[in-house]
């Protein structure tokens, strides 16, 4: 019987390392160091509901219907699951163009970093 791969210690709930894998063919073993994808660490609902979202192909409308949730818990899910995998979920502000412009003129900065605020979207 084959159980659910657990990816957190019991005793003090750090992430555990893979450590031997087996082939139930030729029962021949591997032991070393492996390592987990970050998908491995989501829990069973976070893992349904990306499931759910790619058979939607991404469409939110979609998910909704199908997990009969409400948007922001759609996105509120997805920001977790983002979070979980060690991304940020702050959205990049808008660049000022304006402000690039006036800062230029000003010789604040350079046409290079001018450039590169407008075109990276950082300010």
């Amino acid at each position: 019987m084959a159980y659910p791969l657990i990816t957190n210690c019991p005793v003090c709930s750090k992430q555990l390392k893979i450590t031997k894998l087996q082939c139930n063919h030729c029962h021949t073993t591997v032991e070393n160091e492996f390592d987990l994808s970050k998908l491995a660490a989501l829990g069973q609902d976070q893992l349904h509901f990306i499931e759910i979202f790619l058979k939607c192909r991404g469409n939110i409308k979609e998910v909704e219907k199908d997990l009969g949730i409400s948007y922001p818990t759609v996105r509120g899910k997805l920001d977790d699951i983002i979070s979980a995998l060690g991304y940020s979920t702050q959205k990049k502000t808008e660049v000022d163009k304006k402000k690039v412009v006036a800062m230029l003129d000003k010789g604040e900065i350079t046409a290079e970093e001018a450039i590169h605020l407008l075109k990276e979207g950082e300010l």
